[in-house]
């Protein structure tokens, strides 16, 4: 398998993108982001903060009260259907771009995620020619009818581990319901949101619809989520930083809607094909390197196959070849930052004080002089762990799992729910009575039944308790975007009430 042809070595530079220009911050300000393989700088991009985030939502509010509401449904989901395929045309480019600002593989960057963006923004294009309204049977001689439109100016925040995915999660259907959007992508991987703006130019979105403004959470975050001319707020990212959100947001009112972190469950019985359950814990843990919010990070084990599972699982996560992110045999790259590295190793050394043991991995790779400067982490097993220890209840959002071993069903339950988190969960068995009976039981939005991390377009993603609330994707996304007017007709022609004339 050939290597992706990797974007140039001198640096990249952007502006921010709003009312359909690409400009430079009000301050002036720059900053940079890494390669994260090499630590090199990939691009030098401008910096919002207020004053800039004020620009953008005045900007989405004339394009909101102006020509896009004049927009037929139709015309809004041809542009997104022709932004669809403007990003498939450019998959390759695109990906590599993806690759050299995260970190990730080029074979999921090329094979994943940029397709899955394709589909999202074709998959809304349908859409939204089918927000209906509905009629109400009331009493009497009252006509009564339903509008659903759209929310008005929408503030995006996404985060930084799918960065054009989740751009696309967010704008498809917030487009498809006829918002506008200003959007600010993670300060550590803003670039290929950018290059998305020129599509947006090239798809026909009139000027101001969709606005891009690069900076940091304290500053054009807050102001975003803060600001009084947003109508509805959207944000993924950490538990942390939602509740942030959420209190910012509360001083006006605004509607929210929070995709935030998990701790999953991955639980394997007994019966299970166990060669099939620890494919699934690959995929569960170390898919783009363990930066996956619904990642199952708490593998709980039947005692009766805990020896043959990890002997497999410990056998296949040392054979995962970590390096090059832009080679096609590479399956683990860098993690996003220094950051995010350092976090990881911190985990590491509160697992190992508690008491857990290092069953494989533990620490970076041993790579070529390139790559030294990059944040790699090794494939991370930790063995003999309490689900009361922190690296079992914390969200490490890295290639690290805990393995906790179970006797009693009923106290299984207990301790897959013992969490602040409920995104997703795992279950791994041959008796489906069982597997739908736990299904039920654990509390998580998503659940998958001998699969792991498993998406489409048309089905809703989304977690019970501190994982947040509201449903990306599918037809529950549209909820979010949209708000419902109640109309009444009389139809009798004559005077109602008790006042008299």
């Amino acid at each position: 398998m050939s290597s992706a042809q990797a974007p140039s070595e001198t640096p990249r530079h952007y502006q921010l993108f709003i009312d359909g220009k690409f400009v430079d911050a009000e301050s002036g300000k720059t900053f940079t982001t890494p390669n994260p393989a090499t630590g090199e700088t990939l691009a030098e991009v401008a910096e919002a903060d207020k004053a800039d985030i004020d620009k953008a939502v005045q900007a989405a509010r004339r394009a909101f009260e102006g020509k896009w509401s004049t927009i037929s449904a139709r015309d809004r989901g041809r542009m997104l259907y022709k932004l669809s395929q403007l990003v498939e045309s450019k998959t390759k480019e695109l990906a590599a771009l993806e690759t050299a600002d995260n970190g990730k593989p080029i074979r999921e960057s090329q094979y994943i995620d940029i397709p899955s963006v394709v589909e999202n923004f074709e998959y809304f294009a349908g859409w939204a020619t089918k927000i209906e309204g509905e009629t109400i049977p009331v009493p009497g001689q009252m006509f009564n009818y339903t509008l659903r439109e759209p929310v008005g100016v929408c503030g995006q925040i996404i985060p930084w581990n799918f960065p054009l995915l989740m751009a696309a999660w967010k704008l498809a259907p917030a487009l498809a319901a006829g918002n506008t959007v200003v959007l600010k992508p993670a300060e550590q991987t803003p670039v290929t949101i950018l290059e998305l703006a020129k599509l947006i130019q090239e798809a026909g979105f009139p000027e101001g619809v969709v606005n891009i403004v690069p900076g940091f959470g304290e500053t054009a975050g807050a102001a975003l989520a803060a600001h009084k001319g947003i109508d509805k707020v959207a944000f993924t990212g950490s538990t942390e930083v939602g509740k942030m959100i959420a209190h910012a947001a509360a001083d006006n009112l605004t509607k929210v809607s929070l995709e935030l972190g998990g701790k999953a469950p991955n639980i394997v019985f007994a019966d299970a094909d166990i060669e099939q359950a620890v494919s699934g814990a690959m995929m569960g843990i170390f898919f783009n390197q363990g930066q996956v919010c619904c990642a199952g990070s708490r593998i709980f084990l039947d005692e009766r196959v805990k020896d043959e599972f990890l002997d497999r699982f410990k056998a296949r996560a040392e054979k995962i070849v970590v390096g090059d992110p832009t080679n096609a045999a590479t399956q683990m790259g860098p993690q996003v930052s220094e950051e995010q590295l350092a976090r990881i190793k911190g985990y590491c050394d509160i697992a190992t004080e508690e008491g857990a043991t290092v069953f494989a991995g533990g620490c970076s790779p041993q790579l070529e002089e390139k790559f030294q400067k990059g944040f790699f982490f090794q494939p991370t097993i930790f063995s003999e762990v309490k689900n009361s220890m922190r690296v079992a209840q914390e969200e490490i959002f890295g290639p690290v799992t805990s393995v906790i071993t179970f006797k009693d069903e009923d106290d299984l339950v207990r301790q897959a729910n013992d969490t602040i988190y409920g995104l997703s969960a795992g279950i791994w068995t041959r008796d489906i009575t069982r597997a739908h009976r736990f299904a039920k039981q654990v509390h998580a939005g998503v659940i998958w039944i001998n699969t792991f991390n498993m998406f489409n377009a048309a089905s809703p993603f989304g977690g019970y308790k501190q994982s947040g609330y509201g449903r990306e994707m599918g037809r529950h996304a549209l909820d979010l975007y949209t708000q419902v007017k109640s109309v009444w007709v009389d139809l009798s022609g004559k005077p109602i009430g008790w006042f008299g004339n």
